[in-house]
């Protein structure tokens, strides 16, 4: 097999990423007592000293002006069995809270039933071309040991790890 080197489209470069798994989460922060979140696979650990978390949020997002403007927000890592959950935070819904189960926490709202719930404290943001990479400051951590997370792959929710 011969591998021809060609320049990366977005449309190569989506398929590409496609093909690696990812986590999947859903970003939360109150708008002036109005909650609002996004869905996310762009995630991932920073530091551990002190303990924070890397996301990176398209501009276009919904949630974008109110994520940038708030000092605490909410990550939570969906389950496998969440696929709900995942798909009404990904859709276009003006209500995503809408049928979901969660709670208030302090300025923060709290997806319940997720593998963990990590509360951030906004860090830094640095806005590079369509996407703004947010760095959050781990606080407060709930967590379910034993559930199994859900993976994104291939245009896909709900991946196992295994079986």
């Amino acid at each position: 097999m011969t591998i021809v080197p060609q320049s990366c489209t977005s449309a190569m470069f989506g398929d590409l990423m496609a093909e690696l798994p990812a986590g999947v989460a859903v970003v939360t922060v109150g708008d002036g007592g109005t909650p609002k979140g996004l869905v996310v696979t762009s995630l991932t650990a920073y530091t551990a000293n002190p303990p924070s978390i890397l996301v990176s949020v398209a501009h276009t997002s919904r949630s974008y002006d109110s994520l940038l403007a708030a000092s605490h927000f909410g990550v939570h890592v969906l389950q496998v069995g969440q696929d709900e959950v995942a798909g009404k935070f990904a859709s276009k819904d003006e209500d995503k809270f809408a049928g979901i189960d969660w709670e208030w926490d302090g300025d923060v709202p709290k997806v319940n039933g997720s593998l963990a719930y990590l509360k951030c404290e906004t860090s830094k943001a640095f806005h590079h071309l369509d996407h703004t990479v947010l760095i959050g400051e781990i606080g407060d951590v709930d967590r379910d040991e034993a559930a199994e997370p859900m993976l994104y792959l291939r245009r896909r929710f709900a991946w196992r790890v295994s079986g």
